[in-house]
């Protein structure tokens, strides 16, 4: 984990020779030396000297003599400089640091991450989104044993159908509300509430399955999924899309009304418009209508006001046609249906 991820990222962002100023915009209050906290992501490091932290890939492309580069550390210090017209930042480490051959002596979880991770650690194995076909063929609970009206931990469910099982782990899942295009009115996929985990002792129709774990109430007709071991990195390597992207946010997780920095939020592009792990969306907040001051009798007559930069978002989550993401910055207040699209220097 320690090193996994991690080495374009770190050097290609801070330890840049060789690319020159004009090529890559440096943020004009940059800090002359900087110390590296407990807390730090590379995301906030990186933006104190680049206007755009996600334009690591530029330094790094820059840089090609820098094959193997080590990771930063709370206690190590930057040096910005510019030495003929050319960004430059050297490293000092921290005289803590115990260093062996070809060896550092530290915690694996030490190092400084992209990202918050336990801002989306939550949402990476659940809530999922899955489309209307996904849920029309996944087995559902039909009864409960010792007639129970709910079901517990401990206890025991009947479900249709599981035969030929390739796992014995599931997860209970409800059918929550559509995702919907804003701009096509199609429904891109539904959200699957995590509802519990069971595990089969039986396969057949029905087979019968233990729960092992429940948060929410499991209800006749909830579904199932195989629980997937797979999940997202906790490192990311932030870029922006390899196409050009415009989208909306239709949703925003966990239950919060006001949109800001490090909360979570759903955006109605996925998989198959090219979004990807890593991928860095501007945030437009939509402008408003308003009236036009000398036509105020003409109620018709009204003025879009344009689209104005309101934060940057990173993709960490993707499924076919909507994806997860976590707002990075916010400079003002951000809402649904707000616009999202390529950057500027995309």
């Amino acid at each position: 984990m320690a090193f996994r991820n991690i080495t374009g990222l770190v050097f290609s962002l801070l330890f840049s020779v060789g690319i020159y100023a004009d090529e890559l915009e440096i943020n004009p209050q940059h800090p002359e030396q900087y110390t590296v906290v407990a807390g730090d992501t590379l995301w906030d490091i990186s933006a104190k000297f680049l206007k755009s932290p996600w334009n690591w890939h530029k330094l790094w492309h820059g840089n090609p003599q820098i094959v193997n580069p080590d990771l930063i550390y709370p206690g190590d210090t930057l040096y910005f400089s510019m030495k003929n017209g050319r960004p430059s930042l050297r490293l000092s480490r921290s005289n803590e640091v115990k260093l062996h051959p070809n060896l550092r002596k530290s915690s694996l979880t030490d190092e400084i991450k992209t990202i918050p991770t336990d801002a989306i650690s939550q949402f990476l194995t659940s809530p999922k989104v899955l489309d209307s076909d996904e849920l029309e063929q996944d087995p559902y609970i039909v009864d409960f044993k010792g007639e129970h009206i709910v079901a517990g931990s401990g206890e025991k469910i009947y479900v249709r159908t599981i035969t030929q099982a390739e796992t014995l782990d599931y997860t209970v899942y409800h059918k929550g509300q559509p995702y919907i295009s804003p701009e096509t009115g199609e429904i891109l996929g539904y959200e699957a509430l995590y509802i519990a985990n069971a595990s089969l002792e039986r396969e057949g129709d029905p087979a019968t399955l233990t729960i092992t774990k429940v948060q929410q109430e499991i209800r006749l007709g909830d579904r199932l999924m195989p629980n997937s071991e797979k999940t997202s990195p906790l490192n990311y390597m932030p870029k922006a899309p390899d196409t050009f992207i415009r989208g909306n946010i239709i949703n925003v997780l966990n239950g919060v009304s006001q949109i800001g920095k490090y909360n979570v939020v759903v955006l109605d592009k996925g998989l198959k418009d090219g979004i990807k792990i890593g991928n860095v969306l501007a945030i437009y907040h939509k402008g408003a209508l308003v009236a036009d001051p000398y036509k105020m009798k003409d109620s018709t007559v009204l003025v879009k006001l344009p689209n104005e930069v309101a934060g940057s978002l990173m993709v960490f989550r993707t499924f076919a046609k909507v994806s997860y993401a976590l707002v990075m910055e916010a400079n003002q207040a951000i809402h649904v249906l707000d616009k999202v699209q390529s950057p500027e220097d995309y």
